[in-house]
């Protein structure tokens, strides 16, 4: 019989691993982030970026992809030792309550709707690259297509499945942009240190401020990544394995084991997403800047392979469509499976259904996987703006941000079992994290025209 993950109890127990090697088997969850992660903000929102700025704005990249981890990390931390799912967290933050949930689960669920538009655009993306090698079929009537597909590979909602279809999209798209990269050498757009150089100088144009604020809220974990982090590392039973809280020593030094292991799992997963990040926005600041090519509507997939056009030549086109189709479809997958699970557990929160009933929840996320994906398709198809979706998207995803550094720091100073207080080191780090992300989100908010 199928065990719930969402439920603490004895027999779920287990020891956690010791040895690097084996807690390498234990990882998964930032799979899963960095799957959702790579479509909308590396091949969307990096490259215009680097397109519009060039290379002067490369450290707000690399910045957006670090400074976000320990936020991430202290949120797993309090699902592991808790087990409380994020809307039920959410729900225990000070401040009032509108019918049964609080005004956080509320703030949560209207930005999401918001950033319906960034999935639009992600929809987008992909149905105008299968339109290209098959233009019979429209661009309206792919985006109207891909909805159901996305839907029959998560209504039933299983874990491992995707989790491991989520490992092998992100083995691909990371060997076919570096191949990319490092191809750029042999042509008139090869970067050089200089380049890189110019990027680290922490300037930033003022006629890049919007692009910019956007994509720092899309690349690395977002808002809602850093929220979809605690359904993965409960689905994949770091909070099961650690059992329910009874302050015993054999619970805290699984629970310390359970945590290192997250933490392990949260750190590979921002090497690879900071690494694949930053090529991607390097591809874009070397060759569209050069070019003055900004993507942008219908033609956004045109620009964007000249990319690798330029770098591998002509006959790397049909190999950048189905690379930008996988980058693509992957962000799809693994945010159609994750808010699928968030959408639910609002759903509970607010009193629709039962969402640790295992057989409700089932249900519920396997409705939400025929109804998101058919929702983005339609915004798309009346909106037909890729990129000023996924930019908008990572906007107010900048702004979910100030919420979940507000629920972190809850979590830490308010809610954290007294045994598990980290070192200065880590509480510095911790800072350095909500700090700049106040303080990009503040100036980004102050600068944006709008």
């Amino acid at each position: 019989m199928e065990q719930d993950p969402y439920i603490l109890s004895p027999d779920k127990i287990m020891e956690p691993p010791v040895k690097f090697i084996d807690k390498l088997k234990h990882l998964g969850p930032g799979f899963i982030l960095s799957a959702s992660i790579v479509g909308s903000g590396e091949l969307i929102a990096t490259t215009s970026l680097g397109a519009e700025a060039g290379f002067i704005t490369f450290w707000v990249i690399i910045l957006s992809c670090l400074v976000k981890v320990a936020i991430q990390v202290e949120f797993g931390k309090h699902t592991i030792l808790t087990g409380e799912t994020a809307m039920t967290a959410f729900h225990q933050l000070p401040g009032p309550a509108i019918g049964r949930a609080r005004w956080t689960v509320w703030t949560v669920f209207l930005v999401m709707l918001i950033k319906l538009l960034q999935m639009g655009g992600i929809v987008g993306g992909v149905a105008i690259i299968l339109n290209i090698p098959f233009p019979q079929i429209s661009i309206s009537v792919w985006a109207l297509l891909i909805a159901p597909i996305v839907g029959v590979l998560i209504f039933r909602g299983y874990y491992r499945f995707i989790e491991k279809f989520s490992l092998g999209m992100i083995a691909f798209f990371t060997l076919f942009t570096f191949s990319a990269l490092w191809l750029l050498h042999d042509t008139t757009y090869a970067i050089t240190w200089a380049d890189i150089g110019t990027g680290l100088k922490f300037q930033l144009p003022p006629a890049a401020v919007a692009v910019a604020f956007g994509a720092f809220g899309i690349t690395g974990v977002g808002g809602d990544e850093i929220i979809h982090y605690n359904y993965w590392c409960l689905e994949k039973g770091y909070a099961a394995h650690t059992g329910p809280r009874d302050d015993s020593e054999a619970w805290k030094r699984r629970a310390a084991g359970w945590i290192r292991v997250m933490q392990l799992d949260a750190t590979i997963a921002m090497i690879v997403y900071t690494t694949v990040t930053a090529a991607f926005y390097l591809l874009g600041a070397a060759v569209l800047h050069a070019q003055g090519n900004v993507p942008a509507g219908d033609q956004m997939v045109e620009s964007l392979s000249t990319m690798y056009t330029e770098a591998v030549g002509p006959g790397a086109r049909p190999f950048f469509l189905f690379g930008a189709f996988v980058v693509l479809f992957s962000t799809l997958f693994a945010a159609l499976a994750s808010w699928t699970r968030q959408w639910s557990d609002i759903f509970g929160n607010i009193g629709l259904i039962h969402f640790h009933d295992m057989a409700e929840r089932k249900k519920t996320i396997a409705i939400l996987a025929w109804v998101l994906p058919v929702l983005w398709a339609l915004l798309y198809v009346f909106i037909r703006l890729p990129k000023i979706m996924v930019i908008s998207g990572g906007i107010v995803g900048s702004l979910l941000l100030f919420l979940v550094v507000y629920a972190v720091y809850h979590f830490r100073y308010r809610r954290l079992h007294p045994d598990f207080k980290p070192k200065l080191s880590y509480d510095i780090l911790l800072w350095i994290s909500i700090l700049a992300i106040i303080g990009v989100g503040m100036y980004g908010l102050a600068r944006i025209d709008f």
